[in-house]
Protein backbone atom coordinates (compact mmCIF):
# COMPACT_ATOMS: atom_id res chain seq x y z
CA UNK A 1 0.00 0.00 0.00
CA UNK A 2 2.94 2.20 0.83
CA UNK A 3 4.56 2.14 -2.76
CA UNK A 4 0.97 3.21 -4.23
CA UNK A 5 1.08 6.20 -1.99
CA UNK A 6 4.28 7.33 -3.98
CA UNK A 7 2.33 7.02 -6.93
CA UNK A 8 -0.43 9.31 -5.57
CA UNK A 9 1.90 11.96 -4.76
CA UNK A 10 3.46 12.30 -8.04
CA UNK A 11 0.14 12.94 -9.29
CA UNK A 12 -0.77 15.26 -6.31
CA UNK A 13 2.07 17.47 -7.61
CA UNK A 14 1.09 17.08 -11.10
CA UNK A 15 -2.55 18.43 -10.37
CA UNK A 16 -1.19 21.30 -8.07
CA UNK A 17 0.96 22.63 -10.74
CA UNK A 18 -2.48 22.47 -12.96
CA UNK A 19 -3.92 24.97 -10.12
CA UNK A 20 -0.81 27.18 -10.65
CA UNK A 21 1.52 27.36 -7.68
CA UNK A 22 4.86 27.95 -7.91
CA UNK A 23 6.57 24.76 -9.35
CA UNK A 24 9.69 24.50 -6.89
CA UNK A 25 6.91 25.39 -3.42
CA UNK A 26 4.73 22.86 -5.27
CA UNK A 27 7.44 19.80 -4.94
CA UNK A 28 8.49 20.85 -1.78
CA UNK A 29 4.85 21.58 -0.44
CA UNK A 30 3.25 18.15 -1.48
CA UNK A 31 6.40 16.03 -0.44
CA UNK A 32 6.27 17.75 3.21
CA UNK A 33 2.29 17.30 3.27
CA UNK A 34 2.89 13.51 2.36
CA UNK A 35 5.72 12.96 4.46
CA UNK A 36 3.92 14.35 8.01
CA UNK A 37 0.79 11.95 6.84
CA UNK A 38 3.10 9.14 6.59
CA UNK A 39 4.81 9.64 9.49
CA UNK A 40 1.45 10.24 11.58
CA UNK A 41 0.37 6.74 10.37
CA UNK A 42 3.85 5.10 10.58
CA UNK A 43 4.49 4.28 6.89
CA UNK A 44 7.28 6.70 6.56
CA UNK A 45 10.50 6.85 7.91
CA UNK A 46 11.40 10.50 9.51
CA UNK A 47 15.27 9.28 8.68
CA UNK A 48 14.45 10.03 4.65
CA UNK A 49 13.83 13.87 5.77
CA UNK A 50 17.47 13.69 7.55
CA UNK A 51 19.14 13.46 4.80
CA UNK A 52 17.90 16.40 3.25
CA UNK A 53 20.64 19.32 4.65
CA UNK A 54 22.98 16.84 2.69
CA UNK A 55 21.42 16.83 -0.39
CA UNK A 56 21.41 20.55 -0.79
CA UNK A 57 24.58 20.90 0.56
CA UNK A 58 25.55 18.94 -2.57
CA UNK A 59 23.34 21.00 -4.77
CA UNK A 60 25.00 23.88 -3.90
CA UNK A 61 28.92 22.45 -4.17
CA UNK A 62 27.78 21.25 -7.23
CA UNK A 63 30.88 22.22 -9.44
CA UNK A 64 28.54 21.06 -12.91
CA UNK A 65 25.53 23.48 -11.94
CA UNK A 66 27.90 26.29 -11.89
CA UNK A 67 27.70 26.65 -15.39
CA UNK A 68 24.17 27.29 -15.45
CA UNK A 69 24.31 30.97 -14.11
CA UNK A 70 27.68 31.63 -16.10
CA UNK A 71 25.81 30.06 -20.02
CA UNK A 72 22.55 32.40 -18.45
CA UNK A 73 24.86 35.06 -18.89
CA UNK A 74 26.21 34.56 -21.84
CA UNK A 75 23.46 33.89 -23.47
CA UNK A 76 21.26 37.55 -21.79
CA UNK A 77 24.43 39.32 -23.01
CA UNK A 78 24.77 37.88 -26.26
CA UNK A 79 20.64 38.77 -26.63
CA UNK A 80 21.45 42.66 -25.76
CA UNK A 81 24.61 42.51 -28.39
CA UNK A 82 22.36 42.49 -31.02
CA UNK A 83 23.96 39.73 -32.88
CA UNK A 84 20.63 38.02 -33.53
CA UNK A 85 20.10 41.08 -35.89
CA UNK A 86 23.35 41.67 -36.99
CA UNK A 87 23.06 37.78 -37.97
CA UNK A 88 19.39 37.78 -39.59
CA UNK A 89 20.52 41.06 -42.02
CA UNK A 90 23.91 38.94 -42.91
CA UNK A 91 21.58 35.49 -43.89
CA UNK A 92 18.45 37.64 -45.71
CA UNK A 93 21.38 39.50 -48.11
CA UNK A 94 22.68 35.63 -48.80
CA UNK A 95 19.05 34.23 -48.87
CA UNK A 96 16.59 36.84 -49.74
CA UNK A 97 16.98 36.21 -53.49
CA UNK A 98 15.89 32.36 -53.19
CA UNK A 99 12.15 30.70 -52.70
CA UNK A 100 11.75 30.24 -49.28
CA UNK A 101 14.80 32.12 -48.74
CA UNK A 102 13.70 34.06 -45.12
CA UNK A 103 12.31 31.08 -43.57
CA UNK A 104 16.05 28.68 -44.16
CA UNK A 105 17.74 32.54 -43.03
CA UNK A 106 15.51 32.07 -39.56
CA UNK A 107 16.02 28.37 -39.19
CA UNK A 108 20.33 29.21 -39.16
CA UNK A 109 19.92 32.27 -37.34
CA UNK A 110 18.21 30.05 -34.45
CA UNK A 111 20.46 27.47 -34.86
CA UNK A 112 23.93 29.76 -34.71
CA UNK A 113 21.94 31.67 -31.69
CA UNK A 114 21.04 28.52 -29.99
CA UNK A 115 25.28 27.46 -30.20
CA UNK A 116 25.92 30.69 -28.84
CA UNK A 117 23.31 31.80 -26.05
CA UNK A 118 21.26 27.82 -25.01
CA UNK A 119 18.35 30.08 -24.12
CA UNK A 120 14.53 29.44 -25.58
CA UNK A 121 12.97 32.32 -24.11
CA UNK A 122 15.59 35.12 -25.67
CA UNK A 123 15.82 33.66 -29.43
CA UNK A 124 11.92 33.06 -29.27
CA UNK A 125 11.79 36.60 -28.32
CA UNK A 126 14.70 38.18 -30.13
CA UNK A 127 13.25 36.18 -33.58
CA UNK A 128 9.52 37.29 -32.75
CA UNK A 129 10.62 40.79 -32.86
CA UNK A 130 12.99 40.96 -35.04
CA UNK A 131 12.20 38.59 -38.36
CA UNK A 132 7.60 38.10 -37.64
CA UNK A 133 7.27 41.75 -39.12
CA UNK A 134 9.35 41.05 -41.85
CA UNK A 135 8.20 37.65 -42.56
CA UNK A 136 4.43 38.68 -42.33
CA UNK A 137 5.30 42.05 -44.90
CA UNK A 138 6.62 39.39 -47.41
CA UNK A 139 3.69 37.25 -47.74
CA UNK A 140 4.42 34.39 -45.71
CA UNK A 141 1.60 32.68 -44.12
CA UNK A 142 1.04 34.01 -40.20
CA UNK A 143 0.81 30.18 -38.90
CA UNK A 144 3.97 29.15 -40.67
CA UNK A 145 5.66 32.05 -39.40
CA UNK A 146 4.96 31.49 -36.23
CA UNK A 147 5.31 28.24 -36.29
CA UNK A 148 9.27 28.36 -37.66
CA UNK A 149 10.09 30.85 -35.63
CA UNK A 150 8.86 28.73 -32.11
CA UNK A 151 11.10 25.66 -33.65
CA UNK A 152 14.02 27.42 -34.15
CA UNK A 153 13.77 28.81 -30.67
CA UNK A 154 13.15 25.36 -29.27
CA UNK A 155 16.86 24.68 -30.92
CA UNK A 156 18.44 26.04 -27.46
CA UNK A 157 17.53 22.91 -25.74
CA UNK A 158 19.41 20.32 -28.12
CA UNK A 159 22.34 22.04 -29.55
CA UNK A 160 24.87 22.58 -27.28
CA UNK A 161 26.14 24.39 -25.11
CA UNK A 162 22.11 24.10 -23.49
CA UNK A 163 21.59 24.88 -20.08
CA UNK A 164 18.89 22.00 -20.64
CA UNK A 165 21.98 19.71 -21.38
CA UNK A 166 23.81 20.62 -18.35
CA UNK A 167 21.27 20.50 -16.18
CA UNK A 168 20.15 17.00 -17.99
CA UNK A 169 23.84 15.92 -18.07
CA UNK A 170 24.55 16.33 -14.05
CA UNK A 171 21.15 14.46 -13.25
CA UNK A 172 22.19 11.62 -15.67
CA UNK A 173 25.45 11.50 -13.90
CA UNK A 174 23.96 10.09 -10.60
CA UNK A 175 21.57 8.21 -12.41
CA UNK A 176 24.11 6.35 -14.27
CA UNK A 177 26.28 5.79 -11.23
CA UNK A 178 22.75 4.42 -8.57
CA UNK A 179 22.33 2.05 -11.86
CA UNK A 180 25.67 0.67 -11.68
CA UNK A 181 25.96 0.32 -7.87
CA UNK A 182 22.66 -1.64 -8.56
CA UNK A 183 24.46 -3.95 -11.22
CA UNK A 184 27.28 -4.67 -8.46
CA UNK A 185 29.26 -3.08 -10.11
CA UNK A 186 31.44 -0.78 -7.52
CA UNK A 187 33.71 0.95 -10.11
CA UNK A 188 31.45 2.87 -11.58
CA UNK A 189 32.08 4.71 -15.26
CA UNK A 190 30.45 8.15 -15.26
CA UNK A 191 28.49 10.72 -17.69
CA UNK A 192 29.38 14.04 -18.16
CA UNK A 193 27.75 16.79 -19.50
CA UNK A 194 30.69 17.08 -21.73
CA UNK A 195 29.60 13.40 -23.48
CA UNK A 196 25.97 15.42 -23.82
CA UNK A 197 27.46 18.10 -25.92
CA UNK A 198 28.89 15.85 -28.38
CA UNK A 199 26.27 13.58 -28.61
CA UNK A 200 23.75 16.18 -28.75
CA UNK A 201 25.92 17.84 -32.31
CA UNK A 202 24.70 15.48 -35.16
CA UNK A 203 21.08 15.57 -33.77
CA UNK A 204 20.53 18.94 -33.48
CA UNK A 205 22.35 19.12 -37.07
CA UNK A 206 19.89 16.84 -38.59
CA UNK A 207 16.99 18.36 -37.07
CA UNK A 208 17.94 21.46 -38.50
CA UNK A 209 18.33 20.18 -41.98
CA UNK A 210 14.85 18.46 -41.08
CA UNK A 211 13.51 22.02 -40.79
CA UNK A 212 14.73 23.33 -44.13
CA UNK A 213 14.01 20.91 -46.26
CA UNK A 214 10.52 20.99 -44.81
CA UNK A 215 10.73 24.88 -45.60
CA UNK A 216 11.54 24.00 -48.90
CA UNK A 217 8.63 21.79 -49.23
CA UNK A 218 6.28 24.27 -47.91
CA UNK A 219 7.74 26.63 -50.30
CA UNK A 220 6.92 24.10 -53.55
CA UNK A 221 3.45 22.85 -52.56
CA UNK A 222 2.03 25.47 -50.30
CA UNK A 223 2.87 28.37 -52.20
CA UNK A 224 0.18 29.87 -50.52
CA UNK A 225 2.09 30.01 -47.03
CA UNK A 226 5.35 31.19 -49.02
CA UNK A 227 4.65 33.03 -51.84
CA UNK A 228 7.86 33.35 -54.55
CA UNK A 229 10.16 36.27 -54.13
CA UNK A 230 10.44 38.70 -56.80
CA UNK A 231 13.59 39.10 -58.23
CA UNK A 232 16.49 40.95 -56.49
CA UNK A 233 19.67 42.81 -58.55
CA UNK A 234 22.86 41.11 -58.08
CA UNK A 235 25.55 43.73 -59.21
CA UNK A 236 29.15 43.16 -57.97
CA UNK A 237 28.51 45.87 -55.38
CA UNK A 238 25.72 44.25 -53.71
CA UNK A 239 27.31 40.78 -53.77
CA UNK A 240 30.44 42.09 -51.68
CA UNK A 241 28.15 44.05 -49.59
CA UNK A 242 26.43 40.78 -48.84
CA UNK A 243 30.06 38.90 -48.51
CA UNK A 244 31.48 41.66 -46.13
CA UNK A 245 28.45 41.86 -43.65
CA UNK A 246 28.50 37.87 -43.58
CA UNK A 247 31.57 37.57 -42.31
CA UNK A 248 31.50 40.56 -39.82
CA UNK A 249 28.24 38.72 -38.44
CA UNK A 250 29.45 35.25 -38.49
CA UNK A 251 32.93 35.70 -37.60
CA UNK A 252 32.21 37.00 -33.85
CA UNK A 253 29.59 34.12 -32.72
CA UNK A 254 31.00 31.53 -34.68
CA UNK A 255 34.35 32.42 -32.55
CA UNK A 256 32.44 32.52 -29.58
CA UNK A 257 31.11 28.82 -30.17
CA UNK A 258 34.07 27.57 -30.85
CA UNK A 259 36.18 28.76 -27.94
CA UNK A 260 33.43 26.74 -25.71
CA UNK A 261 32.13 24.04 -27.52
CA UNK A 262 35.78 23.19 -28.45
CA UNK A 263 37.14 23.39 -25.17
CA UNK A 264 34.40 21.04 -23.59
CA UNK A 265 34.70 18.41 -26.68
CA UNK A 266 38.27 18.07 -27.04
CA UNK A 267 38.98 18.19 -23.39
CA UNK A 268 40.63 21.68 -22.90
CA UNK A 269 38.25 23.06 -20.12
CA UNK A 270 35.31 21.72 -18.12
CA UNK A 271 31.49 22.87 -18.69
CA UNK A 272 32.27 25.43 -16.06
CA UNK A 273 35.29 26.43 -17.04
CA UNK A 274 34.29 27.11 -21.16
CA UNK A 275 30.88 28.76 -19.58
CA UNK A 276 33.67 31.20 -17.91
CA UNK A 277 34.87 31.22 -21.41
CA UNK A 278 31.64 31.94 -22.79
CA UNK A 279 30.47 34.73 -20.35
CA UNK A 280 34.04 36.61 -20.55
CA UNK A 281 33.66 36.16 -24.46
CA UNK A 282 29.65 37.72 -24.92
CA UNK A 283 31.00 40.49 -22.55
CA UNK A 284 33.62 41.02 -25.65
CA UNK A 285 31.04 40.75 -28.03
CA UNK A 286 29.02 43.52 -26.35
CA UNK A 287 32.18 45.57 -26.06
CA UNK A 288 32.47 45.01 -29.83
CA UNK A 289 28.93 46.20 -30.81
CA UNK A 290 29.09 49.36 -28.46
CA UNK A 291 26.01 47.87 -26.84
CA UNK A 292 28.18 47.40 -23.25
CA UNK A 293 26.19 49.65 -20.94
CA UNK A 294 25.66 49.97 -17.83
CA UNK A 295 21.53 49.83 -18.60
CA UNK A 296 22.74 46.67 -20.64
CA UNK A 297 24.72 44.77 -17.93
CA UNK A 298 22.22 45.62 -15.24
CA UNK A 299 19.64 44.02 -17.12
CA UNK A 300 21.66 40.80 -17.83
CA UNK A 301 22.85 40.47 -14.02
CA UNK A 302 19.20 41.02 -13.43
CA UNK A 303 18.06 38.20 -15.52
CA UNK A 304 20.88 36.22 -14.47
CA UNK A 305 20.07 36.00 -10.89
CA UNK A 306 16.38 35.51 -11.30
CA UNK A 307 17.06 32.41 -13.96
CA UNK A 308 19.40 31.34 -11.96
CA UNK A 309 17.44 31.56 -8.46
CA UNK A 310 14.42 29.93 -10.27
CA UNK A 311 16.55 26.58 -11.47
CA UNK A 312 18.07 26.25 -8.16
CA UNK A 313 14.76 26.56 -6.09
CA UNK A 314 13.33 23.80 -8.25
CA UNK A 315 16.52 21.70 -7.90
CA UNK A 316 15.82 22.02 -4.02
CA UNK A 317 12.29 21.66 -4.68
CA UNK A 318 12.88 18.42 -6.75
CA UNK A 319 15.69 17.20 -3.94
CA UNK A 320 13.25 17.11 -1.18
CA UNK A 321 10.30 15.54 -3.66
CA UNK A 322 12.61 12.51 -4.71
CA UNK A 323 13.61 11.91 -1.15
CA UNK A 324 10.06 11.70 0.46
CA UNK A 325 9.12 9.39 -3.42
CA UNK A 326 12.00 7.08 -2.19
CA UNK A 327 11.05 6.68 1.09
CA UNK A 328 7.41 5.71 0.26
CA UNK A 329 8.85 2.95 -1.95
CA UNK A 330 8.52 4.84 -5.28
CA UNK A 331 11.34 3.69 -6.86
CA UNK A 332 10.76 -0.32 -6.16
CA UNK A 333 7.57 0.13 -7.65
CA UNK A 334 8.62 1.52 -10.98
CA UNK A 335 11.30 -0.41 -11.00
CA UNK A 336 8.84 -3.49 -10.63
CA UNK A 337 6.61 -1.98 -13.01
CA UNK A 338 9.02 -2.00 -16.04
CA UNK A 339 10.63 -5.47 -14.82
CA UNK A 340 7.02 -7.15 -16.12
CA UNK A 341 6.16 -4.52 -18.46
CA UNK A 342 5.89 -6.03 -21.90
CA UNK A 343 8.55 -5.98 -24.49
CA UNK A 344 11.08 -5.42 -21.53
CA UNK A 345 13.79 -2.62 -22.09
CA UNK A 346 11.99 -1.56 -25.71
CA UNK A 347 8.38 -1.11 -23.97
CA UNK A 348 9.66 0.17 -20.92
CA UNK A 349 11.78 2.84 -22.97
CA UNK A 350 8.93 3.59 -25.30
CA UNK A 351 6.15 4.43 -21.95
CA UNK A 352 8.38 6.61 -20.35
CA UNK A 353 9.16 8.60 -23.78
CA UNK A 354 5.68 8.73 -24.21
CA UNK A 355 4.92 9.95 -20.25
CA UNK A 356 7.64 12.24 -20.99
CA UNK A 357 6.07 13.56 -24.56
CA UNK A 358 2.55 14.08 -22.72
CA UNK A 359 4.10 15.74 -19.40
CA UNK A 360 5.18 18.07 -21.45
CA UNK A 361 1.84 19.24 -22.17
CA UNK A 362 1.55 20.30 -18.60
CA UNK A 363 5.32 20.91 -17.22
CA UNK A 364 8.29 22.95 -18.02
CA UNK A 365 11.53 20.78 -18.99
CA UNK A 366 12.85 21.96 -15.48
CA UNK A 367 10.18 20.32 -13.56
CA UNK A 368 10.30 16.76 -15.88
CA UNK A 369 14.32 16.72 -15.51
CA UNK A 370 14.65 16.91 -12.00
CA UNK A 371 10.97 15.12 -11.27
CA UNK A 372 10.81 12.50 -13.60
CA UNK A 373 13.91 12.24 -14.85
CA UNK A 374 15.64 10.67 -11.50
CA UNK A 375 12.85 8.37 -11.00
CA UNK A 376 13.00 6.41 -14.53
CA UNK A 377 16.32 6.85 -15.44
CA UNK A 378 18.62 4.54 -13.20
CA UNK A 379 16.07 2.12 -13.67
CA UNK A 380 16.27 2.22 -17.54
CA UNK A 381 20.26 2.28 -17.33
CA UNK A 382 20.13 -0.47 -14.84
CA UNK A 383 18.12 -2.48 -18.10
CA UNK A 384 21.50 -1.73 -20.27
CA UNK A 385 20.85 1.43 -21.86
CA UNK A 386 23.40 3.80 -22.81
CA UNK A 387 23.46 6.86 -20.79
CA UNK A 388 24.60 9.26 -24.13
CA UNK A 389 21.57 8.12 -26.03
CA UNK A 390 18.97 8.09 -22.96
CA UNK A 391 20.20 11.68 -22.53
CA UNK A 392 19.78 12.90 -25.75
CA UNK A 393 16.47 10.94 -26.22
CA UNK A 394 14.95 12.28 -23.35
CA UNK A 395 16.30 16.03 -24.64
CA UNK A 396 15.04 15.64 -27.83
CA UNK A 397 11.54 14.67 -26.04
CA UNK A 398 11.68 17.43 -23.71
CA UNK A 399 12.20 20.09 -26.38
CA UNK A 400 8.66 19.47 -27.62
CA UNK A 401 7.70 20.90 -24.40
CA UNK A 402 8.10 23.94 -25.84
CA UNK A 403 6.06 23.82 -28.32
CA UNK A 404 3.46 21.79 -27.36
CA UNK A 405 -0.55 23.46 -26.50
CA UNK A 406 -1.78 24.55 -24.18
CA UNK A 407 1.78 25.16 -22.19
CA UNK A 408 4.25 25.18 -24.74
CA UNK A 409 6.53 27.97 -23.30
CA UNK A 410 7.85 29.26 -26.82
CA UNK A 411 4.27 29.97 -27.63
CA UNK A 412 3.38 32.05 -24.47
CA UNK A 413 7.20 34.03 -25.76
CA UNK A 414 5.80 34.65 -28.52
CA UNK A 415 2.24 35.34 -28.19
CA UNK A 416 3.76 38.36 -25.81
CA UNK A 417 5.45 39.80 -29.06
CA UNK A 418 3.86 38.68 -31.93
CA UNK A 419 1.31 41.41 -33.68
CA UNK A 420 -2.51 40.80 -31.94
CA UNK A 421 -3.45 40.67 -35.37
CA UNK A 422 -2.23 37.27 -35.36
CA UNK A 423 -4.87 35.00 -33.49
CA UNK A 424 -3.42 32.05 -30.92
CA UNK A 425 -4.98 29.36 -32.75
CA UNK A 426 -2.61 30.32 -35.80
CA UNK A 427 0.37 30.28 -33.91
CA UNK A 428 -1.14 26.72 -32.37
CA UNK A 429 -1.68 25.35 -35.95
CA UNK A 430 1.84 26.86 -37.18
CA UNK A 431 3.80 24.37 -34.39
CA UNK A 432 2.37 21.19 -35.12
CA UNK A 433 4.50 20.22 -38.53
CA UNK A 434 7.46 20.66 -36.39
CA UNK A 435 6.49 18.91 -33.51
CA UNK A 436 6.08 15.96 -35.68
CA UNK A 437 9.17 16.95 -36.94
CA UNK A 438 10.77 16.49 -33.54
CA UNK A 439 8.92 13.13 -33.00
CA UNK A 440 10.67 11.74 -36.75
CA UNK A 441 13.84 12.86 -34.87
CA UNK A 442 13.19 10.43 -32.23
CA UNK A 443 12.21 7.62 -34.18
CA UNK A 444 15.25 8.36 -36.12
CA UNK A 445 17.85 8.08 -33.10
CA UNK A 446 15.69 5.39 -31.75
CA UNK A 447 16.69 3.23 -35.63
CA UNK A 448 19.93 4.65 -35.21
CA UNK A 449 21.54 4.82 -32.05
CA UNK A 450 25.16 5.34 -33.29
CA UNK A 451 23.82 9.09 -34.76
CA UNK A 452 24.01 9.94 -31.13
CA UNK A 453 27.34 7.84 -29.91
CA UNK A 454 29.34 7.76 -32.74
CA UNK A 455 30.86 11.38 -32.00
CA UNK A 456 31.48 11.13 -28.51
CA UNK A 457 33.31 7.70 -29.51
CA UNK A 458 35.41 9.54 -31.87
CA UNK A 459 36.31 11.94 -29.00
CA UNK A 460 36.47 10.43 -26.22
CA UNK A 461 37.15 6.60 -27.32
Amino acid sequence: MMEYIALLMFAAVCGVLLLGYPVALSLAGVALIFAGIGISVDVFEVAFLHALPNRLYGVLNNQTLLAVPLFVFMGAMLERSKIAENLLNAMALLFGRFNAGLAISVTLVGMLLAASTGIVGATVVTMGLLSLPTMLKRGYSPAFSSGIICATGTLGQIIPPSIALVLLGDVLSSAYQKAQLTMGIFNPKTVSVGDLFAGAVVPGLILVLFYILYCIFVAIFQPEAIPKQTEQSDDDANDKLSLLTLVSALLPPLLLMFAVLGSILFGYATPTEAAGVGATGSLLLALFNKQLSKENLTAVMQTTVKITSMVFLILIGASLFSLVFRGFGGEELVHGLFQQMPGGVVGATLIVMLVIFLLGFILDFIEITFVVVPIVAPVLLAMGLDPIWLGIMIAVNLQTSFLTPPFGFALFYLRGVAEKSIPTSAIYRGVIPFIIIQLILLCTLAYWPSLVTWLPNVIYG
